[in-house]
């Protein structure tokens, strides 16, 4: 029996590469100064023809001085749930230089409230930032109908 050689060549170590490319100055950039700020930041990038259909979960990159950097969509999901992936969050929030993010996920049924869950990842997300010295300034619930529900404004945040 032929014994499988595991080679060590170094030539095969593939390169990742990071890149960040804003298309406006700092200072042109929203600058989110309140929940309203933020509610419409992102409702602006959520797509309406799907937003009382499917759960999604995005954040908001913010530079030091609360600039939008950008936005990512985190994870699509289904009618009652969607994936939120920490690893995912933190990752882009870092390639991106971000000082600060806001969460944000819709509620296709238009319940405001949020749940067990929403509060329970929110507090895992707020302690991960604690160590990487990167502030989770809000999560939003956003309903299509029914406004914004801000776990900061309630003071879960």
């Amino acid at each position: 029996m032929e014994t499988l050689k595991i080679q060590n060549d170094l030539s095969k170590i593939a390169e990742i590469k990071i890149s960040y490319l804003p298309k406006f100055k700092a200072y042109e950039r929203p600058q989110i100064t309140s929940s309203m700020d933020g509610y419409k930041a992102l409702y602006n990038c959520w797509d309406k023809n799907t937003i009382a259909l499917r759960e999604e979960f995005k954040i908001l990159l913010l530079n030091y001085n609360n600039r939008v950097l950008g936005y990512f969509n985190v994870g699509t999901g289904g009618v009652s749930a969607v994936v939120v992936d920490a690893k995912m969050i933190f990752g882009v929030a870092l390639k991106a230089s971000a000082s600060a993010i806001i969460l944000a996920h819709c509620h296709p049924s238009g319940n405001l409230d949020p749940s067990s869950q929403d509060i329970t990842i929110t507090n895992k997300l707020i302690e991960i930032g604690k160590y990487l010295d990167l502030r989770v300034l809000d999560h939003l619930i956003l309903t299509p109908d029914n406004g914004y529900y801000s776990f900061a404004d309630d003071g879960l945040i």
